[in-house]
């Protein structure tokens, strides 16, 4: 086979039998959010986020992502905004507490699936497989509003909207999921469809370069890949030919990481957080490595 052929088999997406299982998944934790006594009764969003709700997704994504968001109480962020009071915004005490709000997902989880079938890990819940169900990555988070100014006679101050939540070693994460996946919808409009086929034959070359053992493509996150497709423009997607597309994005990403200075204005596919800021848990030399060994494995001269 040619690369040709070898990036039009990898380009595909999920199959049926693969898609299937993932809504599975997403409909167990619905439903049993929905049988809790307590958290039936606050307003809670399920939804998939990540590969599988951008179907950028390769057979070896061992997991789904699914968050289970609260939209009673919420984080935000005053630092876009004119006023850096909460009562501007019509912000007020909180009527639930985020630890609790996990421990209530935990244990609503571990209620119908048992001990065996939930472990509790630092980010989320790891709801483990069976037959016909994939394995699920579950998420207890708030919604995060950034606001962009103050509220007006009725209440309402403008802000965009995330989810946030806090691992159980500290910190926080701040995700844009709704933006990632109306941006890529748009991107991949704008190329033909070619956008996301891209995304899975980087991420299948990856697969196969750790395969090997080939160091630089170690530990690269599939989020990594499709934001570094993301920053390449629009026109290195209009060829025919995969090989030529592969070719020219590496090329062009790996020319935009050569230096900090290069892609200083790189972001995320949401558009909300920069690619290669100091609390990435990536950085420009790993993504630029990958990018050059990706070059070499595929024989590109």
């Amino acid at each position: 086979m040619t690369w040709e052929d070898t990036f039009k088999s990898w380009a595909q997406g999920p199959s049926q039998t693969e898609q299937e299982k993932c809504e599975r998944a997403e409909s167990l934790i619905t439903g049993i959010i929905r049988r809790d006594p307590r958290l039936s009764q606050l307003p809670i969003r399920v939804f998939t986020q990540g590969s599988y709700s951008a179907r950028t997704n390769v057979r070896l994504d061992s997991d789904v992502d699914i968050c289970v968001c609260l939209q009673q109480t919420f984080f935000y962020d005053l630092t876009f905004s004119p006023s850096k009071n909460p009562a501007d915004h019509g912000i007020g005490p909180a009527s639930i507490h985020y630890p609790e709000f996990k421990n209530l997902v935990g244990a609503a989880l571990i209620r119908e699936l048992g001990q065996a079938g939930v472990t509790r890990g630092n980010k989320a819940f790891d709801v483990h497989a069976n037959t016909y169900r994939i394995d699920a990555d579950v998420v207890a988070a708030f919604e995060h509003h950034r606001y962009l100014g103050i509220a007006d006679y009725n209440g309402n101050a403008p802000h965009e909207l995330g989810t946030e939540f806090h691992p159980d070693n500290g910190g926080q994460v701040i995700n844009w999921p709704d933006h990632n996946r109306q941006n890529g919808i748009a991107k991949n409009d704008r190329t033909g469809r070619k956008y996301k086929r891209v995304i899975r034959i980087l991420k299948r070359l990856r697969n196969a370069m750790q395969a090997e053992g080939i160091s630089a493509a170690q530990g690269v996150a599939s989020f990594l890949i499709e934001s570094l497709v993301w920053n390449v423009a629009d026109p290195h997607f209009r060829s025919e030919s995969y090989a030529a597309i592969i070719r020219s994005v590496l090329a062009e990403a790996f020319n935009g990481t050569l230096t900090v200075e290069s892609c200083s204005a790189w972001v995320e596919v949401n558009e909300r957080k920069y690619l290669f800021h100091p609390t990435q848990p990536w950085t420009r030399e790993q993504a630029h490595s990958f990018l050059a060994a990706a070059w070499d494995y595929l024989g590109f001269a």
